[in-house]
C-alpha cells in the first residue's frame, strides 16, 4: 500500500522543528522524510525522534549524505534505528564531485552498491534520488543516470519525478522502464513558465504543469511505497504541505 509523507527539507525555513512536525500532524501527514542537517549529532536525533513521538509520526525514509554513508556507517545504522528508518537515499552529489564521462557515472554507481552493502545486509533498503543532472549526457553521449544504475545494480530509486521533466525527459517513459527499481517518489510540481520566480519556479502539487495524475497511474505498476512532498523554496510551508496533500489525496 502506498502512503504519503512529507520531506522536511521542505520547511528547512520555517523553525522550529516542532512546530513543522505538528503542523504536518494536523493537517494530516502520517509520515515525515529526513535530511542530512536533522542527524547533525546525538541530541538533534534525540529530539527528532521525541518530537516525531509527539505528533505520532513515522520517519520510514531518509537523506543521508555521501560522506556519512561512507566515512560513519555505523552512526548511519544508529540513526536508522533511533528514527525507525526502513530506507536511505543518497540524495545528492555537488558539481564539482560529478564524473564527467559514462565510465565514471558507472563507476559512481559501483561506490553506491559498495556503500549500500551493509545497509541491506542490516535489512535496510538503499538508493538514489535523482536532480536534473543526471539526466543531461556526458560529452561521450552516456546519460547518467542509467550509467550510474549500471554501476549499482541493486540499488533502488527515489524518483524525483519534477527533477526528471526539468532535465528534460519524459517520467513516464523513465517509469515504464526503470520501476522495478522505484521504491519511493518526490512529489513537486512547477509552475507555469514565468510564474512562481520567488519560489523558484516550483508550485504546489496540483497547482503546476506535471501531469500527476497520469504519473500516479503508472506508478501502479512499481515498488512504490511512499510519495513524498517536497517544494524546494515555498514562500508558506503549511500552505504547499496542506494544498498539495489534498490534491494528491484526490487523484
Amino acid at each position: 500500500m502506498t502512503e504519503f509523507s512529507y520531506q522536511l527539507y521542505s520547511s528547512r525555513n520555517f523553525p522550529p522543528l516542532a512546530d513543522t512536525l505538528k503542523m504536518l500532524a494536523e493537517v494530516g501527514y502520517r509520515n515525515v522524510e529526513g535530511y542530512g542537517a536533522l542527524y547533525a549529532d546525538d541530541a538533534k536525533v534525540a529530539e527528532l525522534s521525541n518530537h516525531l513521538g509527539d505528533n505520532n509520526l513515522r520517519m520510514p525514509t531518509a537523506h543521508i549524505g555521501l560522506d556519512m554513508l561512507e566515512g560513519e556507517p555505523g552512526k548511519v545504522l544508529a540513526i536508522a534505528k533511533a528514527l525507525g528508518i526502513e530506507t536511505i537515499y543518497c540524495p545528492y552529489l555537488a558539481p564539482g564531485d560529478r564524473p564527467t564521462d559514462g565510465a565514471g557515472w558507472r563507476a559512481f554507481g559501483e561506490r553506491l552498491q559498495l556503500a549500500g552493502m551493509q545497509f541491506r545486509e542490516a535489512g535496510l533498503g538503499f538508493g538514489w534520488h535523482n536532480h536534473d543532472f543526471e539526466f543531461q549526457r556526458t560529452a561521450d553521449g552516456v546519460l547518467p543516470i542509467m550509467a550510474l544504475f549500471e554501476g549499482g545494480p541493486d540499488l533502488e530509486w527515489e524518483a524525483d519525478l519534477a527533477w526528471v521533466v526539468r532535465g528534460g525527459a519524459d517520467p513516464l517513459e523513465w517509469i515504464r522502464n526503470y520501476g522495478k527499481r522505484i521504491t519511493a517518489v518526490h512529489m513537486k510540481d512547477i509552475a507555469p513558465p514565468g510564474e512562481k520566480a520567488d519560489e523558484d519556479g516550483w508550485a504546489d502539487v496540483g497547482t503546476g504543469t506535471v501531469d500527476w495524475k497520469t504519473i500516479m497511474a503508472a506508478l501502479r505498476t512499481t515498488r512504490t511505497r511512499y510519495i513524498i512532498m517536497e517544494h524546494d523554496n515555498p514562500k508558506d510551508d503549511r500552505r504547499f504541505a496542506e494544498t498539495s496533500l489534498a490534491n494528491a489525496e484526490a487523484l
